[in-house]
């Protein structure tokens, strides 16, 4: 009958233990420890510390290697990685025994944003030399990820005005019983506290409402006015809008970044000028939901060469409910300089027009027949008739109304989601981050571009175990 094993506490080793034998050949640590020793730091923008006093400072690899493996087991905050330096045998096989505490994490995180964020692009560089990148479909998406900001403790311009209309109420009530006090009693009459109280409380919030005024927003928090109200989650909530690109050979991340804007329309031309950037050109397609769907948008790709479909659901919306009378049924004659409604009467040129919402000039045409036109009012509602604004960017959305009658074009929009919404449901799944745990736009660039970067790795490292991936230059 064979014995338990146990554990010997009183085992002695003739020769002390290697480190080197702590984790096996193909761990992700030696992946991760192997992928930064083959960066060149210096020009990503590391710089090691310098003192000629005090303890020897560490070294910048080290703790690059401590965060990257931290993000790549879910251990994000400088305290869990103290931690993990004590009691994670990976961690404290990749610092070589040695224990940064949570400040020392902290310091390198804070002083070296930008160089984390450019980690990104040489992860991408190590893809693209495995051939892993294809140029043929790429798929661009965003999602919003709650800030560290409560929500509940904001300023929103609605609950500030009210609740300065009744602190109004209350300090009238409490102004008119110390004026009763005062003539009944004789003698120097003082500030109730309540009244002091409540009148700095009313100062504060009129202090918030002209804030919100001059920037044109209806919600801002005080310790993070970057956030911006977005829906996620499915509530409305202080947020960033976090945006990728995704090959869709290989799921790689190709570009990424984070914006306060709670829209995609203006978002897709710089994604693209990112993937250029990273890769050297775009892919022969790139594919984008209904939120990039803008002729600005689709007249900046044109302009730069980007070819781009992207899904006309919102506008489709819109024509089924306006029926006939959409804007899109309209012909724009420019050799003639009018539109052409549907009923083949002409819209005259009247004027250019400053658009604000969409913050470009436009041309602007209006119908001269309406007085006599017998569908009139189901045209619009307008008492002058009806008007028509064309953008400068009319010919490129013309340009995507016909590409995707094309059957292929429209069957490569259908793989828009099951390419780029896999890598959101690893981050927000797969490693448990559905909420920034820093703050400001330069914090949640920095931190969307490390959880990024772990995820193209991820992708990387079956490559590496199979000894099928060279990470040296």
């Amino acid at each position: 009958m064979s014995k338990a094993i146990r554990a010997d506490y009183q085992q002695k080793f003739l020769f002390p233990p290697c480190l080197e034998d702590w984790i096996p050949a193909d761990h992700p640590a030696r992946f991760l420890r192997e992928f930064v020793e083959s960066l060149d730091l210096k020009s990503l923008g590391f710089q090691e510390g310098e003192s000629e006093e005090g303890r020897p400072h560490y070294g910048v690899d080290l703790l690059l290697k401590v965060w990257l493996y931290g993000y790549f087991v879910k251990l994000r905050s400088s305290r869990q990685l103290e931690w993990g330096c004590r009691e994670n045998v990976a961690l404290i096989w990749l610092t070589g025994r040695h224990e940064p505490d949570h400040n020392t994490l902290w310091r390198f995180w804070r002083d070296h944003k930008k160089a984390l964020r450019k980690v990104f692009g040489q992860a991408v560089e190590v893809a693209l030399r495995a051939q892993l990148v294809g140029m043929v479909l790429h798929a661009v998406d965003g999602t919003k990820i709650a800030a560290v900001a409560s929500t509940r403790s904001g300023w929103h311009r609605r609950r500030a005005e009210r609740k300065l209309q009744h602190l109004e109420e209350l300090l009238d009530a409490i102004e008119g019983e110390v004026e009763q006090g005062e003539e009944m009693e004789r003698g120097e009459a003082r500030m109730p506290e309540e009244l002091k109280d409540r009148a700095q409380l009313r100062k504060k919030i009129e202090e918030a409402l002209k804030e919100l005024q001059a920037r044109e927003e209806d919600h801002e928090h005080e310790g993070e006015p970057e956030a911006r109200m977005m829906k996620t989650e499915g509530k409305a909530q202080f947020a960033y809008n976090a945006q990728v690109v995704v090959d869709q050979d290989s799921g790689v991340i190709v570009a990424q970044g984070v914006v306060n804007e709670e829209t995609d329309y203006r978002q897709l031309v710089p994604m693209l000028e990112q993937v250029e950037k990273n890769v050297g050109a775009v892919a022969e397609e790139t594919v984008a939901d209904g939120g990039y769907h803008s002729a600005e948008a689709l007249g900046g790709a044109q302009e730069r060469g980007y070819s781009v479909l992207v899904n006309r659901s919102q506008e489709a919306a819109a024509v089924k409910k306006r029926g006939e009378f959409h804007a899109s049924r309209f012909d724009y004659d420019q050799g003639h300089d009018c539109c052409v409604c549907p009923r083949g009467e002409e819209l005259a040129f009247e004027r250019e027009k400053w658009n604000r919402r969409k913050q470009y000039r436009v041309r602007v045409y209006r119908c001269q027949s309406f007085q006599q036109c017998p569908v009139r009012w189901q045209c619009s509602r307008q008492k002058k008739g009806r008007t028509i604004e064309i953008s400068p960017f009319h010919g490129a959305v013309l340009q995507q109304r016909a590409k995707q009658q094309d059957v292929h074009k429209q069957s490569l929009l259908k793989k828009r989601r099951e390419i780029v919404e896999l890598p959101f449901a690893w981050i927000k799944q797969g490693m448990g981050f559905r909420r920034w745990t820093v703050r400001g736009l330069d914090g949640t660039r920095t931190q969307w571009a490390l959880l990024c970067t772990v995820l193209n790795l991820r992708k990387l490292y079956p490559l590496w175990k199979a000894e099928k991936l060279c990470l040296s230059p």
